[in-house]
C-alpha cells in the first residue's frame, strides 16, 4: 500500500507543477524570403523562456508567400486550428486573411516592423515638406527593397526608383533616369551608407546642394570627410540601443549590435509578459470556417493592456491602433552637413510623432532642376571657345559649353523662377522631324521621351509639332526666310570721272576746240574788222590772237574764269558766243551725270526680292540641304503643282455653267519651281558655314544663299562684304516648348512676359544683332563721298601740269639764255668788222674804266641778263657789253 501511495503522490506533484507553468503559443508570419527571421524568432523565444520563469512558449512559423497566398492561409488555419495564443505577422505589409481571421475569431493580432522601414516613413515626412515629387533610394539587399515597397506602397506621394546598391551599371542607368530625381536617398548601415556615397561621387551622380540624403538604420556614425556637397543626414538617437539592450542611458552601445534580433527578443519578450497578465485562457483552439469570435474577450484585454502600458513615452514600443502594430519608439534625428559648418541638428521626432523642425530653424529653399534642350544654330546656340587658345570650352564632366541668344535666355529664365538647369543637346537629329515609324528625333524627341524638361531653341511653331509637345508664348517673332549676297565690289579706277563720256564724246570735244582755235585765228587774221586790221577803231592795246593765243582762248573757255579777252570782230564774236553755249552745254551734261554715275553705282543691287531671283539667270543661288527652307521650297513646288492640276481639272471639265473658269492664262505665278530646279542645279550646300564662304567668294556677286533670316541678319553685323536682299518671307516665330500638359507652361508664360514688360528680349536682340557694329565697316554708310581713288585723276592731271610747267620753264630759260647769246655774238662780231676799217681812237680813260667794271661784274653775277638803252628801245645785253661809243649827234660817219 505504501508503494501504490507514494506513486500518487509523485503524480499529484507533477500535475501540480504542470498546472503552475504558463503555456502560450505564438503563430508568427514571415516573408518567405527572410530566411533569417525563423532562427532569430527561436533564439527571442528561448531567451524569454529563460528570463521569464515558469514560461512555455511553442511557436508556429507561417512563411507567407505572396505569389501562393491560399496555401499559407491554409498553414495558418492548420495551425491556429491546432490552439493560438497570439499570432505576430512580421511581414512587410498587413496580410488581409489574417486580419480578417484576427477580426473574425477574435485572436489577438500583433503587427511590427523589423527594417528600415520606420526610417523611410519618417524620412517621408521631410520630403513632403520639400515638395519632393521623386527619389532614388539605395538600398542594401533586394530584401530591403522589397520591404521598402511594400512600406511606401498606397502610402506615399512621392514616385520612387528603388535599388539593391550601387554599381557601375546601376549609377549608369541612374544617370539616364528621365525625368531625373528630386531627390537621392542611400538607406542602410553606416559603412554602407559610407561606401556607396563614395561610389556615387566617383560616379559623378552628386552635382546639386541638398539632394543627397543618407539614412543610417544603425548606431554607427558617419564618416562625414567623404561629403563634398550640403546633404542632409539621418540618425537614430543612440540612447534607443541602451534600451534594446535593457541597460540605463549613456551607456556604450555596441557599434556591431544586431539591432534586428535585439527587436524580435524585446517584442517576444513583451507580448508573452502582456498575455500572462490575462486572466482568460491563454490557448484557444479556432476554426476558420465556425469561428464565431472565440478570443474576442482575450483579445480586447490584450488591446487595453498595451494601450494602458505604453501610454508613457519613455517606453520601448509604441501601439498603433489603426494598424494593430507595436513598433519601435524609434527617435530620429535629422541633421544638414555643410563642409563648411559640419553638422547641424535641424529636427529630432519619435516614430509616432510627426516631422517637425526644431524651433528657429528655417531650411535653405530647394531650386528645382530641369533639363533643358536646344540645338546648335547661329547666333542661337553656340559652342563656346576659349578666348586666348581658340579651342573649344568642356565643363568638368566633359560636356561642350555653349552661348548664345537662347543660352542667354535660359540663364535668364532660370534666374526669375529659380531653378537650376543642364543643357543637353540631342543625340539624333536637330530640332525635331517626324520619322517613318511615327516617332521624333531632336529636341521634340528628347521633350517626348522625358530626356528634357524643357526645349528652348530657334524651334518654330507648325502644327504637326503642336501635336505631340506643349508651346509658350514666342520669344522672337521676327524670323523668316531671307536672302544674302556679297556685296558688289566697286571697280575703282583714277580716272573713273572720265568714264562718264564714252572716248567719242571726249574726242569731239577735242576736236570741237580745236577747230573752235583755228577758226578764231583765221577770222582774226582775215577780217577787215578784227583789231589786227582796223588798229584805227582800237587805239588801245588789243589782244592779239595769234594761232597760239587762239588756242590757249578755246582751252580756258572751259574754266569758271572764262577765256579772257574776246575777239573785237563780229565774225569773231558770233564763233565765240556758239562755242561758249557748247561749252556750257557739256559742262552742265558732265556733272550732271558725274553725279548720277556715282550716286547709281553705291545704289545698285543685282536683285531685289525673289521674284527677281527666279526670273534671271545670272546669279545662282542654294539652301542648306534638307533644312527647313529646303523643305519650304520643295511643299510649295508641290503646291503649285497640286493648284495647277486641280485647275487644270476645273478648267477642261467646265460646263457652261462653269464658263468663268476658261481663262487664257494660268492664274498663279509659277515661281518655285523655276527656285527649286536652280537650287539643284546649283547643289544645295551641307551646312549655313559652307553657303555664306561660297556667297563671300564670288566677289561679283553672282551668287545668293537663302536661309533663315535671323542668321543671316547675324552673318551681315559680322562681314561686311555681305547684304541682304529683299523682305522677309515665310515667317514663323521661335518658342520655347514643354512636354504635353506640363505644369511648367503656365510658370514660362508668365516669366516671357515679366521679361517682355523689362525690355529684356529687346536688349538680348540688340545684342546680337547690333547694327552699330556695321559702322566699322568701310562702306557701311551708303551716303559717304566720292572717294580719292574714283577722282584720283584729276589730282593726278593736275599734278602732271605742274610738272609740264615746271619742264616748261627750264626750256623757257635755256631757250631764251640761247637766244641773247646768239645776239651778243652776232653785235661782236659787227663790232668787229668796223674796227677793220676805221682807225682806232684813243678811249676815253673814264668810259675805258666803265667798261671795265661793267664787264668784271657780268662775269661775278653770272649769266645775268640786262636791260639797256640801245636807240628808242630797251633791249636785253647778254655777256655784259663789250663796249659804248658814244658819239656827238650827227657826227658818227662809218
Amino acid at each position: 500500500m505504501e508503494i501504490p501511495a507514494l506513486f500518487l503522490f509523485i503524480i499529484l506533484i507533477n500535475i501540480t507543477c504542470v498546472v503552475s507553468e504558463l503555456a502560450l503559443k505564438f503563430v508568427i508570419i514571415t516573408e518567405i524570403h527572410e530566411n533569417d527571421l525563423p532562427q532569430q524568432v527561436g533564439i527571442a523565444i528561448k531567451q524569454t523562456e529563460e528570463n521569464k520563469q515558469g514560461l512555455v512558449i511553442s511557436d508556429v512559423i507561417i512563411q507567407l508567400d505572396r505569389e501562393n497566398e491560399e496555401d499559407s492561409y491554409r498553414q495558418l488555419c492548420s495551425s491556429v486550428s491546432q490552439g493560438v495564443s497570439l499570432i505576430i505577422d512580421l511581414s512587410w505589409s498587413p496580410w488581409e486573411m489574417a486580419e480578417e481571421l484576427s477580426s473574425s475569431a477574435g485572436v489577438p493580432i500583433v503587427r511590427s516592423l523589423l527594417g528600415s522601414q520606420q526610417f523611410i516613413g519618417g524620412f517621408d515626412g521631410y520630403l513632403e515638406t520639400r515638395n519632393a515629387t521623386d527619389a532614388a533610394i539605395i538600398l542594401e539587399s533586394e530584401v530591403d527593397v522589397d520591404r521598402t515597397l511594400y512600406e511606401l506602397l498606397g502610402r506615399s506621394h512621392v514616385r520612387v526608383w528603388v535599388h539593391a546598391g550601387l554599381t557601375r551599371d546601376s549609377a549608369k542607368a541612374l544617370k539616364a533616369m528621365r525625368p531625373e530625381p528630386n531627390f537621392y536617398i542611400i538607406i542602410g548601415s553606416g559603412a554602407f551608407v559610407t561606401a556607396t556615397y563614395k561610389r556615387a561621387v566617383k560616379e559623378k551622380l552628386v552635382k546639386r546642394r541638398y539632394r543627397w540624403n543618407l539614412i543610417v538604420t544603425d548606431y554607427e556614425n558617419i564618416d562625414v570627410s567623404n561629403i563634398i556637397l550640403p546633404t542632409v543626414v539621418m540618425q537614430a538617437d543612440a540612447a534607443e540601443c541602451c534600451k534594446l539592450l535593457g541597460l540605463s542611458d549613456g551607456c556604450s552601445c555596441v557599434m556591431s549590435l544586431e539591432k534586428k534580433q535585439y527587436i524580435v527578443n524585446n517584442l517576444i519578450y513583451y507580448v508573452a509578459e502582456t498575455l500572462s497578465k490575462l486572466d482568460t485562457d491563454k490557448i484557444v483552439s479556432v476554426n476558420c470556417e465556425t469561428s464565431d469570435g472565440e478570443m474576442n474577450v482575450t483579445k480586447e484585454r490584450f488591446n487595453q493592456i498595451i494601450e494602458e502600458d505604453l501610454a508613457n513615452n519613455d517606453t520601448l514600443f509604441f501601439w498603433d491602433t489603426e494598424r494593430s502594430g507595436l513598433f519601435l519608439r524609434s527617435r530620429f534625428i535629422l541633421s544638414t552637413f555643410t563642409p563648411e559648418a559640419g553638422l547641424q541638428k535641424i529636427a529630432t521626432w519619435s516614430a509616432d510623432e510627426e516631422y517637425k523642425l526644431l524651433p528657429g530653424v528655417v531650411l535653405e529653399p530647394l531650386r528645382n532642376f530641369f533639363r533643358i534642350g536646344t540645338s546648335p544654330a547661329v547666333p542661337w546656340t553656340l559652342p563656346k571657345y576659349d578666348p586666348e587658345s581658340g579651342e573649344q570650352m568642356f565643363s568638368e564632366d566633359g560636356e561642350p559649353l555653349y552661348e548664345g541668344y537662347c543660352i542667354d535666355l535660359i540663364g535668364k529664365i532660370a534666374e526669375e523662377m529659380g531653378f537650376d538647369y543642364e543643357i543637353i543637346t540631342p543625340k539624333s537629329g536637330t530640332f525635331g522631324r517626324r520619322l517613318p515609324n511615327g516617332s521624333w528625333d531632336g529636341i521634340v524627341g528628347d521633350l517626348m521621351t522625358g530626356e528634357t524638361d524643357i526645349a528652348v531653341a530657334a524651334l518654330t511653331m507648325t502644327a504637326e509639332r503642336e501635336e505631340v509637345v506643349d508651346f509658350v508664348a514666342p520669344y522672337f517673332e521676327q524670323t523668316g526666310i531671307l536672302i544674302v549676297i556679297r556685296k558688289p565690289i566697286r571697280k575703282t579706277s583714277l580716272f573713273k570721272f572720265m568714264t562718264v563720256l564714252r572716248t567719242e564724246v571726249w574726242l569731239s570735244i577735242v576736236a570741237a576746240l580745236l577747230l573752235t582755235g583755228f577758226m578764231i585765228w583765221l577770222l582774226e587774221k582775215y577780217s577787215p574788222y578784227s583789231a589786227r586790221n582796223n588798229p584805227d577803231a582800237y587805239p588801245y592795246p588789243c589782244r592779239e590772237f595769234t594761232l597760239k593765243e587762239s588756242f590757249w582762248f578755246a582751252l580756258t573757255s572751259f574754266t569758271p574764269q572764262g577765256g579772257g579777252e574776246a575777239p573785237k570782230a563780229l565774225s569773231g564774236r558770233t564763233l565765240v558766243a556758239a562755242y561758249w553755249l557748247f561749252v556750257v552745254l557739256m559742262l552742265a551734261t558732265f556733272t550732271a551725270n558725274l553725279a548720277a554715275f556715282l550716286t547709281v553705282e553705291r545704289m545698285q543691287t543685282p536683285v531685289s526680292s525673289l521674284e527677281q531671283l527666279a526670273r534671271q539667270s545670272r546669279i545662282n543661288y542654294t539652301v542648306v540641304e534638307s533644312s527647313t527652307i529646303h523643305q519650304y521650297f520643295i511643299n510649295m513646288k508641290f503646291a503649285e503643282d497640286t493648284l495647277y492640276r486641280v485647275w487644270k481639272e476645273i478648267t477642261l471639265n467646265a460646263t457652261s455653267d462653269q464658263a468663268q473658269y476658261r481663262v487664257w492664262d494660268y492664274p498663279i505665278r509659277e515661281q518655285y519651281g523655276h527656285i527649286l530646279l536652280a537650287i539643284n542645279a546649283s547643289g544645295p550646300v551641307p551646312d549655313a558655314r559652307t553657303g555664306f564662304e561660297q556667297v563671300n567668294e564670288h566677289a561679283e556677286a553672282d551668287f545668293a544663299f537663302i536661309h533663315d533670316s535671323a542668321e543671316i541678319k547675324y552673318e551681315i553685323t559680322r562681314n561686311c562684304n555681305l547684304t541682304e536682299v529683299g523682305e522677309v518671307f515665310a515667317e514663323q516665330p521661335y518658342a520655347i516648348a514643354v512636354q504635353q500638359g506640363s505644369r511648367l507652361q503656365e510658370d514660362l508664360s508668365r516669366t516671357l512676359l515679366d521679361l517682355q514688360k523689362e525690355r529684356f528680349l529687346e536688349q538680348l536682340a540688340s545684342k546680337y544683332w547690333n547694327e552699330s557694329a556695321r559702322q566699322a565697316c568701310p562702306d557701311a554708310d551708303e551716303s559717304e563721298g566720292i572717294t580719292l581713288e574714283s577722282l584720283g585723276g584729276v589730282f593726278i592731271a593736275t599734278l602732271f601740269g605742274l610738272g609740264l610747267a615746271m619742264i616748261t620753264l627750264g626750256w623757257e630759260v635755256f631757250y631764251y639764255k640761247r637766244k641773247q647769246k646768239n645776239k651778243v655774238q652776232a653785235i661782236d662780231a659787227t663790232i668787229e668788222k668796223t674796227e677793220a676799217f676805221v682807225k682806232p681812237k684813243k678811249v676815253p680813260k673814264k668810259i675805258a674804266d666803265s667798261v671795265a667794271k661793267l664787264r668784271k661784274r657780268n662775269k661775278k653775277g653770272g649769266n645775268i641778263v640786262k636791260n639797256v638803252t640801245i636807240g628808242d628801245h630797251f633791249k636785253p645785253a647778254d655777256k655784259g657789253v663789250s663796249y659804248i661809243s658814244v658819239y656827238p649827234r650827227g657826227g658818227y660817219r662809218p
